[in-house]
């Protein structure tokens, strides 16, 4: 084979690798594009899970359209719920305040995120809230999307204070 030919064949398998990569590429996002978070549908079930994995179970409520929302989950949340150190110090879990699919409560009984979030008052998108396995809650609602330079710090003081909590009643 000539070595010309040889340049023609190799410069058109070069282009074909590059066309077959450019169609791979976006199923490779969807790949590795994180997971959202978790929507309950039943906290009792929850619960017995955060019991067993000696966890507490934070639920950020959030609103169709919320831009904060979707900043928390994208930048803190999520992230979050992919870390390894958390998978042990953490539940995560998600309600829609205007959801009025069923639900099941902390304590086995049916209410929807709606009714859930009326009845903790909750009005303003993102609220995050620590809860103690069972239902209780660990910590102060952080409500909003705050300070980003501290947003962190405050999602970790609201785990360790359950984690706190939980550790205080074992023993």
């Amino acid at each position: 084979m000539h070595s010309q030919q040889r340049v023609v064949i190799l410069t058109k398998y070069i282009k074909l690798v590059w066309v077959v990569l450019g169609l791979l590429a976006p199923s490779v996002h969807v790949w590795s594009a994180p997971a959202p978070l978790h929507f309950t549908h039943n906290l009792l079930l929850d619960s017995q899970t955060a019991q067993h994995d000696g966890v507490p179970v934070l639920v950020v409520f959030t609103s169709s359209e919320c831009s904060y929302c979707e900043r928390a989950m994208r930048d803190y949340l999520v992230p979050m719920q992919h870390n390894p150190q958390y998978r042990h110090k953490v539940l995560i879990r998600r309600i829609q305040i205007t959801d009025e699919a069923p639900l099941v409560g902390w304590d086995g009984k049916p209410t929807t995120g709606k009714q859930y979030a009326a009845l903790l008052g909750i009005k303003l998108t993102p609220t995050i809230i620590v809860f103690l396995p069972g239902g209780a809650q660990a910590a102060d609602p952080i409500v909003g999307l705050g300070s980003e330079d501290y947003y962190g710090g405050y999602l970790d003081d609201a785990i360790d204070a359950g984690l706190a909590k939980m550790h205080a009643t074992a023993h």
